[in-house]
């Protein structure tokens, strides 16, 4: 076969898996992956395009999937639309097809009608497979109903889920204007915190926001779940499940037990804390192995205090409602506790539905138990953060962070791994800050098994995630249309592009965050295709606007009238130094020093300092700094261009609030910076105290401009 003829069949079949070989840069070029790169995409998916025979036949194995389901395994629509449903049966069959409704919104059955179109039958597998077809009805209420067909050569069903046709404002954000504040909880310290900021802290936070700087919001970065033991990853971006939550958050002495503890038990529980309370004051970067170590041997003593019979009922109920899901990740602690890390497990526990396992489960039945135990108190205190926020002015209160993705040895890696891909990670390609790529090492969702599977994974994370929030971001929300394969031993350059059921993964975000009442912001920076913001604003979705990101073509600030109404506006983000240490260069500085540049640092620094001196020249005009400002006074109308934006939610850094410099994240880098270890410090290092932070003169007067 010439060499032409196998590129143009492997860009047919990577076309039919939705690999896209191609994309637009931040340069502005258009970049294309080698067919050996799509060759080890495709291999990630399972599709095997080794030669052109393999190509050949998977060509034809993918034209006739369809044709061998009775029922496509997953409908996805809007409400107020019609939506046509085939159906497949042995050729000339008569099938019976109907709808039974969710039963959260009143169940019953609805009937459905055939509609007359004309399809060719086609013989898949030695069988003339017909195809008849189904409209739903337009007027079918928002949730997850059931397709039933039942026939001679049929007997399926098929969840319909119907999501929001857009996603709707609160009506108290509809003006637009509502402030919050953006924390990296683990940084917040107080002097009663175990070395990390935790739960019990952000529902001070919280109070504090809401009621004396009138904050509407406070978004806090992911609390998903570490590793059970140390050594804890510190990103709080590669957990080992996004659907649970991290207990090194738990106050221990919020637990409802422990003011019932004896003497001997309330010791021990003292003498945990004793060592851990000091680090609440260290410069340092933040310990979590030595708080988890500490929290974990206090949990444990009340865990075994006796729950009273409406505690334990309550235990009980939350355990039901959480299901198999919390049973699989509670069973991987306890392994994980018993072995270590997976890639040391013996090879029969790798699949959780193995018989080992399922008698591992029996033997650690008492373990089990204590880590759903703790998701339980976890859950608890974040309700009672999110009621607290509410209940002292703030609109939305607690905006949780969803991360892209999670560890290739975590808990989901190991639950999901029927709807997870292997062979690939996620990453990014190069951008202006990110020259050589990124790869997060964490597996993708694997399209078409997350479709086989109903999206019922990705809904049971949201609904977790959701359970106490008024809103929710999504870290990189290009990755719910497309993302950056990087199939293993590549480069992070060396990628391609695989595509997403947009419509139906943005469509159920919709609708579980409209059963929770949430607010949904999506993080479009990056390499974004023009069309997603529109499509994202047209569901109802939030973009995330970053002042030093929003530039016109000739590089001058955008002005804030300019900027998109529906979004989350900021002056930072977490992947980069707080202000202070933007205005001084430190993202070019920090890159120089690891070595992460791939262009000459003079240049680099140059254009750091027009970058710079173009926002100053447009803040003198605009009239909101003088001719010599002070730092202080620089940050202050940086958050003053962003309040004249339209934009319906604007963010404050507290890093910004308290003239910190440090980021907390270098992207690119692993050990060689303290990523998601930096405690939260002024400009000259200085700590900053949860107890201190509402007193502290530079932060309360940047509140005072949010507040203007």
């Amino acid at each position: 076969m010439p060499d032409a003829t196998i590129h143009e069949d492997l860009r047919r079949l990577a076309a039919a898996y939705d690999v896209v070989p191609g994309y637009r840069g931040h340069d502005g070029l258009e970049h294309e992956a080698t067919d050996e790169t799509v060759v080890r995409v495709l291999a990630a998916l399972g599709v095997d395009a080794s030669s052109p025979q393999r190509v050949a036949l998977a060509l034809a194995h993918v034209e006739n999937t369809p044709w061998r389901r009775t029922l496509p395994p997953v409908v996805v629509t809007r409400a107020g639309r019609t939506v046509r449903v085939p159906v497949h049966v042995t050729h000339g069959d008569p099938v019976d097809v109907w709808l039974e409704l969710d039963p959260e919104v009143g169940g019953g059955r609805r009937e459905v009608t055939q509609v007359d179109v004309v399809v060719e039958p086609r013989t898949v597998d030695g069988r003339l497979v017909g195809r008849a077809t189904f409209e739903l009805p337009p007027d079918l209420p928002l949730g997850w109903h059931e397709i039933h067909a039942e026939g001679p050569s049929a007997q399926a069903h098929s969840p319909v889920v119907v999501t929001p046709d857009r996603l709707e404002l609160p009506q108290r954000l509809r003006d637009g204007g509502a402030w919050g504040v953006m924390a990296q909880l683990y940084s917040v310290r107080s002097r009663a915190s175990w070395g990390v900021g935790d739960l019990a802290d952000l529902a001070e936070l919280g109070w504090l926001a809401g009621r004396r700087w009138g904050a509407d919001f406070l978004l806090v970065n992911p609390l998903h779940a570490a590793e059970p033991v140390e050594p804890l990853t510190p990103s709080p971006y590669l957990p080992t499940t996004r659907r649970f939550v991290n207990p090194l958050y738990v106050r221990v002495e919020d637990v409802r037990e422990t003011a019932y503890l004896s003497a001997a038990d309330r010791a021990l529980v003292e003498w945990a804390a004793e060592p851990v309370l000091a680090l609440d004051t260290d410069p340092g970067p933040i310990d979590r192995d030595t708080a988890w170590a500490a929290k974990r041997s206090a949990l444990e003593v009340v865990f075994a205090h006796p729950r009273s019979p409406a505690r334990q009922a309550a235990f009980d109920a939350f355990v039901e409602e959480q299901g198999e899901g919390l049973r699989e990740f509670a069973l991987w602690c306890a392994l994980v506790e018993r072995h270590g890390p997976p890639a040391g497990w013996p090879a029969e526990l790798h699949d959780p539905l193995s018989d080992a396992v399922a008698a591992a489960a029996v033997e650690l039945h008492d373990r089990v138990v204590f880590h759903s135990w703790l998701q339980w108190v976890a859950d608890e205190q974040l309700e009672h953060a999110q009621r607290v926020a509410r209940e002292n002015g703030m609109a939305l209160g607690i905006m949780h962070d969803l991360a892209v993705g999670v560890h290739p040895e975590g808990a989901d890696a190991w639950a999901l791994r029927d709807v997870l891909a292997t062979g690939a990670s996620v990453g990014a390609p190069p951008d202006m800050y990110n020259q050589q790529g990124q790869d997060w090492s964490q597996p993708p969702w694997h399209p078409e098994a997350l479709a086989r599977a109903a999206y019922r994974p990705y809904r049971d994370m949201l609904r977790t995630v959701l359970r106490h929030a008024g809103a929710i971001r999504i870290d990189h929300v290009i990755g719910l249309f497309r993302l950056w394969w990087v199939p293993a031993g590549n480069a992070a350059t060396d990628g391609a592009y695989v595509r997403y059921d947009h419509d139906a993964l943005v469509g159920i975000l919709a609708l579980e965050a409209h059963r929770a009442g949430a607010v949904v912001i999506g993080e479009d920076l990056g390499t974004v295709e023009p069309w997603v913001a529109d499509y994202l604003s047209e569901r109802g979705v939030l973009g995330t606007s970053v002042l030093w990101f929003e530039q016109e073509a000739d590089g001058s600030p955008r002005a804030p009238e300019s900027y998109r109404r529906l979004a989350l506006a900021t002056v930072t983000t977490h992947d980069l130094p707080p202000t202070a240490g933007y205005l001084a260069g430190e993202h070019v500085a920090l890159r120089e020093r690891l070595g992460l540049l791939t262009r000459p640092a003079r240049e680099v620094r140059a254009e750091a300092a027009a970058e710079r001196d173009r926002m100053l020249a447009a803040l003198r005009e605009r009239g909101l700094v003088g001719d010599d400002p002070s730092e202080r006074e620089v940050v202050e109308a940086l958050h003053a261009w962003i309040r004249a934006t339209p934009a319906v939610l604007l963010g404050v850094s507290l890093a910004d609030a308290v003239g910190e410099r440090r980021a907390q994240n270098q992207p690119g880098t692993d050990q060689e910076y303290p990523n998601w270890k930096v405690p939260l410090a002024d400009g000259t290092g200085r700590l900053v105290l949860l107890d201190d932070l509402f007193t502290h003169a530079r932060a309360e007067s940047l509140a005072r401009v949010m507040r203007r």
